[in-house]
């Protein structure tokens, strides 16, 4: 399934709600028994896609083309739509938050791990951001030296933030991405990264050199995305033992309820509106883009303001088309007060289809989230700020829905920003 159907049947999942949630008599319990329920599908979504990923890595390895790394790249873009759908549990959930840095790290000084243009921008004061791991097997890191030479791993996670900076990203999904796609040198003009698939031509052919060593770096990134993702798996688990869940569901449920909107609110207004938009716009960063070299940031914008809309209304479809539904915190709202249940609801729809508009301008138009924050592009920056102040209103709508049922000094995280 493409990512453009899959927006399709989220959103046509979204049409049955009325009928399937119609619930009685729903307690907060319920409600975040079904909250563990819904993130154990989607980190499992994220597993079994994530494998996908790395089966098609290492079919192209085995037969580097063009349309394998083609291949791979849709893998990639197809691994994207769950995972960016569990970013609504990091906030409230420090398992989550804790974990998150080794799988979606960005942005990130990709000098630290293969080869980058001469003009290449990185972070001053960063001695690993040309270190180039898959160029040398042994690495001098201010006053350390490190041995390269396996490409592990446990290597790979070790390195992460090495020599102390937070740019050194050296793992998961953005690593990857970069890996597929190269840098995107466009700048604020249309094009992805492009990366030639003789990059992993082992032998005579090979362009840029080290394309033995480049192969086993994807190779153990991707088993080591697997790992950290089956991981989160277990955590939320109902066949495991003294995990996450259990503690979760220890807990008083009015501290779960209070879990669940502090992540869709910090989400939807410090993270997405804050460090994913209104960074990128004031500064017209195309660093600060989220997939960048991929240019699939419309996509990861999107399905992150999906994984907030399937918390609030306990649904979820999963990579095969099986929609999860269950207790919500839409009936614990309607149960209180259903004049208010509609009104937030609508604001949801409201700001779902702004957001949506991003993927429209990418799909349609070919205007990319990167073209779009580029400071000659009034409009573009408009539908940006768009979906930033629709995003600031859809938090005051979770704020809303938390007084209606008694959660009180939410205060979602704002990133230390201003709207």
């Amino acid at each position: 399934m493409n990512v453009t159907t899959f927006v399709k049947s989220a959103v046509a999942a979204s049409l049955v709600l009325t009928s399937t949630t119609a619930l009685s008599a729903v307690s907060q319990q319920q409600v975040v028994e079904h909250y563990a329920d819904l993130a154990h599908a989607v980190f499992s979504d994220a597993v079994i896609t994530a494998k996908s990923l790395d089966t098609s890595i290492n079919t192209f390895l085995a037969n580097p083309s063009e349309k394998g790394l083609s291949d791979v790249k849709q893998a990639w873009i197809a691994s994207r739509v769950p995972y960016q759908q569990t970013e609504v549990f990091r906030f409230g959930n420090a398992v989550v938050d804790d974990w998150e840095g080794q799988l979606n790290a960005w942005p990130l000084d990709e000098g630290l791990i293969d080869y980058v243009s001469s003009d290449y921008q990185y972070e001053l004061g960063n001695d690993g951001a040309q270190a180039n791991i898959v160029a040398n097997e042994s690495l001098t890191i201010g006053a350390n030296t490190l041995d390269t030479k396996a490409i592990t791993p446990a290597l790979i996670a070790d390195l992460n933030e090495v020599g102390g900076s937070e740019a050194n990203v050296a793992s998961g999904y953005h690593a990857i991405e970069f890996l597929l796609w190269g840098q995107d040198l466009n700048g604020t003009n249309a094009g992805a990264g492009e990366r030639p698939y003789t990059d992993y031509v082992v032998g005579e052919g090979c362009s840029n050199g080290n394309c033995a060593r480049r192969a086993e770096y994807l190779q153990a990134a991707s088993s080591l995305l697997i790992q950290d993702l089956a991981w989160m798996e277990k955590q939320w688990s109902d066949s495991e033992k003294n995990n996450y869940r259990a503690t979760l569901l220890a807990d008083k449920p009015v501290n779960g309820v209070r879990k669940m909107l502090f992540g869709m609110g910090s989400l939807s207004l410090g993270e997405l509106a804050g460090e994913r938009m209104k960074v990128a716009l004031e500064a017209n960063s195309t660093e600060d883009e989220h997939d960048c070299f991929s240019d699939n940031t419309h996509n990861s914008h999107y399905y992150n303001e999906q994984g907030i809309y399937n918390v609030y209304t306990g649904t979820y479809v999963r990579t095969n088309g099986t929609l999860v539904v269950g207790p919500s915190i839409a009936d614990l709202v309607a149960q209180k007060d259903k004049m208010a249940a509609k009104e937030i609801q609508k604001q949801f729809d409201v700001t779902r289809a702004q957001v949506g508009q991003l993927v429209s301008s990418a799909e349609n138009d070919n205007q990319h989230f990167d073209q779009l924050i580029a400071s000659n592009n009034p409009q573009g920056n408009k539908l940006v700020n768009d979906t930033i102040v629709a995003l600031v209103a859809q938090t005051g709508s979770i704020e809303r829905a938390a007084g209606i049922i008694g959660i009180t000094s939410l205060n979602p995280d704002t990133a230390d920003h201003d709207f």
